[in-house]
């Protein structure tokens, strides 16, 4: 409880006077000459005294108060924290929605638009070569094939070049990609557009000229655009969750293959895997099968509450 005090000085002038008022108002009295009671005028002067008083003012203030206005002092400053707190948490979500529309809507016109050109130039290309009413086998055998062969073989492409390039001379391209992504996109996707020149010029070559050669660079190409699509769902969707993927998220395998790729960003085992679809056998190699357990349970978890 706090105690104030204030002290006020006032002048308070007291006039006394040395009148004859009251005996003027009196009847008149028989007049002598040197009377007590007669008055003259040249003694009505005034005679003032002028007195000091002191006063002095205590406050008591209640403590009830004091401590409602030291709770609101305290609450005003956390108030204003959560309320620029939560406008920058609504502020975060709205861009990365937007940030997620975005690279889905990329997504989805480029996996649409190269599926839909591989297939016409499969089709197209094998119905030119029977015309003449011969099957060329042993080119529509080396087509599928090597597009099988091309699609396995990014894989251990891709991992060679994570481990050699990626994370050596080419790190401060990749670097963009273990950091917060500012934006929809970020420079490690440059890489996608690397990898889709070589599959462009095979599929062309291969669907303007007939052979074996030729059937040869068409599957390859094929099988690179297959696996470039299948690393863009596996990686970019159902891992860095850039847009949904769907169902794809309840398949056990790509469960295994997302987390794996998860202890990749977390760098508890210097780094690997670096494969993408061989990365649980990688983490199985190096002993680290509880983190994945761990990691599978823990992105569960995270998709049921999602």
């Amino acid at each position: 409880m706090a105690v104030g005090i204030s002290a006020a000085v006032t002048f308070k002038p007291f006039l006394l006077f040395q009148s004859c008022s009251e005996t003027l108002t009196k009847p008149a009295a028989p007049t002598l000459l040197f009377s007590p009671l007669r008055c003259f005028p040249r003694r009505t002067n005034r005679r003032i005294r002028r007195m000091t008083s002191t006063t002095v003012c205590v406050l008591m203030e209640d403590p009830k108060q004091s401590a409602q206005i030291e709770t609101s002092a305290e609450e005003a400053p956390n108030q204003i924290n959560s309320q620029v707190t939560s406008t920058r948490s609504a502020e975060k979500l709205a861009r990365k929605r937007s940030e997620r529309f975005t690279y889905l809507v990329a997504a989805v016109m480029s996996s649409f638009g190269i599926t839909s050109m591989a297939v016409m130039a499969v089709y197209y290309r094998f119905s030119w070569q029977m015309e003449g009413g011969e099957i060329p086998w042993s080119e529509m055998f080396g087509t599928f094939a090597l597009s099988v062969g091309a699609a396995v073989g990014m894989e251990f492409w891709a991992r060679w070049a994570h481990r050699t390039l990626w994370h050596a001379s080419l790190w401060h391209m990749h670097e963009s990609h273990h950091r917060p992504r500012e934006g929809a996109f970020e420079l490690n996707d440059v890489f996608a557009i690397i990898n889709a020149v070589p599959a462009i010029g095979l599929l062309s070559y291969g669907f303007f000229h007939k052979g074996l050669v030729p059937g040869l660079c068409f599957g390859a190409g094929l099988g690179i655009t297959v696996f470039g699509m299948a690393y863009m769902f596996v990686h970019d969707g159902l891992v860095h969750k850039r847009f949904p993927v769907g169902p794809i998220a309840n398949v056990p395998y790509f469960r295994r293959v997302a987390a794996a790729h998860q202890l990749h960003h977390s760098e508890k085992f210097d780094g690997v895997p670096y494969g993408l679809f061989m990365g649980p056998k990688e983490i199985e190699e190096v002993g680290g099968l509880v983190e994945l357990e761990k990691e599978i349970n823990r992105r569960k978890k995270s998709y049921s509450r999602s």
